[in-house]
């Protein structure tokens, strides 16, 4: 009778982290820390962010280089890369998103260490052309434009500008069947938004919806047929709650929401710390959406686990991690059920002054297969680990540079299902 095969352990969680100011990245296995590659000479652009793409894959930009990274967060160890392809792109990279498949991508210019807008470049790719992958660059409006990347037939690339606010579509076919030297590229079609101020975007793969942050709310079009639809705009205002508005989108393909933060207050930024904040959600099925106090300070981007979705929270009082329940039930409503605080930044930023410039921030990570999340200590060459589970600090986390602005952060679960969110993060 033969032995029963030895069960086959799942490979654990890993973290990305990226020093984009000290050019170097970690591949590091949670929650020991153990570090699994390293990637030295690569600034990744750190609002372009991290791409998951299917097969476990993640796509970002290195901002010096001038390229498209694909790296393999479980090739190491297994006698693969961390890095499998390199493509490149035309930077300083501004938004990185992906058709629903993985293969057709864009990447977006924006002002990188500059002013004011100076390129108007934009990056079609296609990974998997016959003769290896392929990106062929073009010209359109300067500004800092967000892209998302719709399938289907005629795959479609849609750019968010501001400044007029418009959204421009354009074929991914025929970018990529564009000239030599960045040739002017026209839109296959304008459609004019009501603000000026557009900042956050969101592409739901399985409704062809493309959602926009303004301003007045959150902007619609879905893909129907081989164009667009435009659909009536989403409020920010819900559950009694009003003013502000949000400044970030980000799909939550577990639940199947959109999630962003409204903030509210004075325009003045050295008045942050007065700022208020509210978690506001959408259910993209059912349509009901709703809003939550999350506090005072700065708060903004947020990372999505199995089971909850977190804000970090900066404030001269003391930061903190701010967990909410994510119900899959729904008809249920999320609720803030822990706030773990987080030590200290030497060089936090101060009231009085931005707290954006010269000042440390954090990034935050989660994976939608996983209870853990990530959250980096600008400045210290930490990153703390919680368990959003048992709502508690697991490790702390030490990489050889310090994260100055916080760095950026990915945490990967093997068949996560991270990619239903196109749009890098």
């Amino acid at each position: 009778m033969p032995y029963p095969a030895e069960p086959t352990l799942a490979p654990p969680p890993r973290l990305l982290v990226s020093d984009h100011v000290a050019g170097r990245v970690s591949l590091l296995d949670l929650p020991d820390g153990a570090e699994r590659a390293e990637v030295r000479h690569r600034h990744l652009s750190e609002h372009a962010g991290f791409l998951a793409l299917p097969g476990g894959l993640v796509a970002c930009v290195d901002d010096r280089a001038g390229e498209l990274l694909v790296l393999d967060p479980y090739g190491p160890g297994t006698g693969g890369p961390l890095v499998r392809r390199r493509v490149p792109v035309a930077v300083p990279a501004e938004h990185l998103a992906a058709a629903p498949g993985g293969r057709l991508l864009a990447v977006t210019t924006g002002l990188g260490r500059n002013e004011q807008a100076w390129t108007g470049l934009l990056t079609a790719v296609d990974l998997d052309a016959p003769d290896g992958a392929v990106a062929v660059r073009v010209r359109g409006r300067t500004g800092e434009p967000g892209v998302t990347v719709l399938g289907g037939p005629s795959p479609l690339v849609v750019l968010r500008h501001r400044e007029p606010g418009e959204l421009l579509t354009y074929r991914h076919g025929e970018l990529m069947r564009s000239a030599p030297s960045c040739p002017p590229a026209g839109p296959d079609r304008r459609i004019a938004l009501p603000d000026d101020d557009g900042h956050g975007d969101a592409h739901d793969p399985t409704t062809g919806r493309v959602f926009a942050a303004a301003g007045s709310g959150v902007h619609r079009v879905r893909r129907e047929g081989d164009g667009l639809t435009v659909e009536t705009p989403l409020p920010w205002a819900a559950d009694g709650r009003s003013g502000g508005r949000g400044h970030y989108l980000r799909l939550d393909p577990v639940r199947r929401m959109l999630w962003s933060c409204v903030r509210g207050g004075s325009s003045d930024p050295g008045r942050w710390p007065e700022w208020s904040n509210d978690a506001w959600w959408h259910q993209l099925d059912t349509g009901v959406t709703g809003r939550l106090e999350v506090g005072p300070g700065l708060v903004f981007r947020l990372a999505v686990t199995a089971r909850h979705i977190a804000y970090t929270r900066i404030h001269p009082d003391g930061d903190e991690l701010v967990l909410l329940t994510a119900p899959l039930d729904a008809g249920s409503r999320p609720e803030v059920c822990a706030r773990l605080p987080l030590p200290a930044m030497a060089g936090a930023p101060r009231p009085g002054g931005t707290p954006w410039d010269g000042a440390q921030r954090r990034a935050v990570a989660a994976s939608p297969g996983s209870g853990l999340v990530a959250v980096s200590r600008g400045g210290h060459g930490e990153v703390h680990v919680f368990d959003a589970d048992r709502k508690a600090a697991v490790t702390t986390l030490t990489v050889p540079t310090p994260l100055d602005d916080g760095g950026h952060l990915a945490l990967v679960a093997p068949g996560d299902g991270a990619h239903a969110d196109p749009v890098g993060r």
